[in-house]
């Protein structure tokens, strides 16, 4: 069935009737909201730690209260639909925020803390933000003074809320819980849009994919079922909840599934084994290398972490051979590669079945709620094609609907761009992909982004960059630079001029290679392909 539009509290949204009726039918959707479920759990059990942050230990009752204490302050700024931006670490204020926006009826908006200028005035000004929360310095980013020229030169006001640090000309988070307000909360539309998450295009802005309520409740609850998640078991979240990983294992798991959520701050494999070891910690998901570096710490301290049950790795290409050692060493647990993306988070849910570790090291693992397909692709193998997909946890949505134009076909499928094939029929396998994302330490990098900005600087006259295999991030970027007139740049020239431009560190390159031209085919077009074999074949040889 064609997808069509409708209009839910000012946000245009995609909406398709038959697979709305469907995911009711299946129970995976609901007409309650998240907050709704905080709010019973509350009241059930109150007790119940929903989330723990270094020392600090919250319980259901506590985030619901706080929760319905900041949702007064947003409703009495700004109207109901308005976006809360929050470039938040893994700390537990992000929650608190998190749910404050839902119950208020506001669109969440979470950011990656490494941002900068660049990226973050491009988004709060796409999007039109009526707040955001930040910290007052993460790692080395004086955010709090950033945001004084970023909130210059949008277009709308900004409310800027500083946590944990001193606010100086912008507003403290702890000044927002002094004054007692009491409207009545909204009734929220449980189909509209409820998060809005950014993701790198192939096209260099990045886009901002939409979430509703129940695209996010049917996820969690496949994740509930194939990831046997249960009440009281507690989740590592050391994944950014700025991802769309890291958010619904941090916000939504503890509430809806009755888990905890245990968050890390910043990654250290050592850190990561003592509270796995100290919180008794069941469940882990992220990108190759969390699992690498958490398997060499524990064989070094010799743990085998027996409490952990499950560890989700996906992201960047996952060998079958990490699989397979962590998999005999961490004995008693499931490890699986899984395969999603921010528009249809979690396509695969892996294979969880301890009896069937060849599939889980092999594959990326079985489709769970989602419908998916291999669409004939030009270039790609016999038994390869496009992988598209349908399902109850997919995005309702762009920000901007002419986003959309090439991404779903005519019967409302969302075109991955990355390329599979199926293993005895029922087990995916990434082949590939058609876009050139590239995935480092489990973030996405959008080169043509980076290709404008440094195309920009007078010693470059053409630049492809690709990504390579890297042993530690996944991928590394690489930047193939034709060069003009006699000037000949340099590695450390391009991480100063693109730190200059306000871009993040994870975007900038790694490697620079110079060529005297770029491949390419007879139309012009750059042929990245190409190129990364051309890389590679040097770098093998």
């Amino acid at each position: 069935m064609s997808a069509k539009r409708k209009n839910i509290a000012g946000w245009s949204i995609r909406w398709d009737q038959k697979l709305a009726d469907q995911a009711y039918a299946d129970g995976l959707w609901a007409k309650e909201t998240l907050t709704d479920t905080l709010g019973q759990r509350a009241a059930k059990h109150p007790e119940h730690i929903v989330i723990i942050d270094g020392d600090v230990h919250v319980t259901a009752a506590e985030l619901y209260q706080q929760a319905q204490y900041l949702s007064q302050h947003m409703m009495s700024v700004m109207p109901v639909g308005s976006v809360v931006s929050f470039m938040l670490p893994n700390w537990h204020e992000a929650a608190t925020i998190y749910l404050a926006a839902t119950m208020a009826g506001m669109v969440a908006h979470p950011v990656l803390p490494s941002l900068r200028e660049h990226d973050l005035r491009y988004m709060l000004e796409d999007i039109g933000s009526r707040m955001i929360f930040i910290p007052q310095e993460f790692r080395g980013n004086p955010c709090a003074d950033m945001l004084c020229s970023v909130q210059a030169s949008l277009s709308k006001s900004l409310d800027v809320v500083v946590v944990r640090g001193q606010a100086g000309p912008h507003i403290s988070y702890e000044s927002l819980f002094t004054n007692s307000t009491s409207t009545s909360l909204p009734d929220v539309d449980p189909d509209g849009v409820r998060m809005v998450m950014y993701t790198s295009g192939t096209t260099g802005s990045p886009k901002g994919v939409m979430h509703s309520h129940n695209s996010i409740r049917a996820l969690i609850h496949q994740l509930g079922e194939h990831w046997h998640i249960a009440a009281n078991d507690r989740f590592l979240v050391a994944s950014p909840i700025s991802h769309i990983g890291g958010s619904i294992y941090a916000f939504e798991c503890p509430i809806l599934l009755g888990c905890t959520a245990v968050l890390m701050e910043r990654w250290d494999a050592e850190a990561a084994m003592d509270i796995m070891i100290r919180e008794k910690i069941s469940h882990f998901a992220g990108a190759t290398p969390f699992l690498v570096q958490l398997l060499a710490a524990a064989e070094l301290a010799e743990t085998h972490l027996p409490d952990l049950k499950v560890f989700i790795c996906g992201g960047a290409s996952v060998p079958p051979a990490l699989i397979r050692r962590a998999s005999a060493y961490f004995d008693s647990a499931v490890v699986t590669r899984v395969y999603g993306s921010t528009e249809v988070p979690v396509m695969t849910v892996g294979v969880t079945d301890p009896g069937d570790a060849d599939h889980a090291a092999d594959t990326d693992g079985l489709p769970g709620i989602a419908h998916l397909k291999l669409s004939s692709s030009e270039g790609a193998a016999a038994d390869t094609g496009e992988i598209v997909a349908k399902g109850p946890q997919m995005l309702i949505g762009y920000v901007h609907a002419e986003d959309e134009a090439k991404v779903f076909d005519t019967d409302g499928y969302f075109r991955s761009g990355d390329l599979g094939r199926w293993i005895d029929e029922r087990y995916l396998v990434i082949a590939g992909r058609l876009k050139d994302i590239i995935i480092r330490n489990g973030e996405n990098i959008a080169p043509k982004e980076v290709e404008d900005l440094l195309l920009g600087h007078p010693a470059i006259a053409e630049i492809a960059i690709v990504g390579l295999p890297d042993d530690k991030t996944g991928e590394r970027a690489c930047a193939v630079i034709v060069g003009a007139g006699d000037e000949k740049i340099t590695l450390k020239d391009i991480q100063h001029y693109l730190i200059d431009k306000g871009i993040a560190k994870f975007k900038i390159p790694e490697q620079i290679e110079f060529v005297t031209q770029l491949l390419k085919n007879d139309a012009g077009k750059i042929l990245k392909h190409k190129i990364r074999d051309a890389l590679l074949a040097k770098q093998n040889g």
